[in-house]
């Protein structure tokens, strides 16, 4: 199967959101290191979160590095 940018969009990253002591919010993917970004709010954060999780994912791709998968929950 070749995996590209829409099969890894249709997957769960777990998302962490942390406020700070600044009224921001930290936002990370933990599978995707280095993939995260900030928000004025927690809306704006997972906006952003979703923006970056595309450009980390267009660049993994396009250097042919490997991508994480979160794990598949058994139902």
């Amino acid at each position: 199967m070749n995996k590209d940018l829409d099969y890894y969009l249709s997957l769960l990253y777990p998302i962490e959101l942390t406020p700070s002591e600044d009224g921001f919010w930290f936002a990370e993917i933990p599978l995707l290191s280095g993939c995260m970004t900030n928000g004025s709010s927690r809306e704006d954060a997972l906006l952003m979160i979703d923006d970056a999780k595309i450009v980390w994912l267009t660049t993994a791709l396009d250097l042919g590095l490997l991508i994480p998968e979160p794990e598949r929950e058994h139902i």
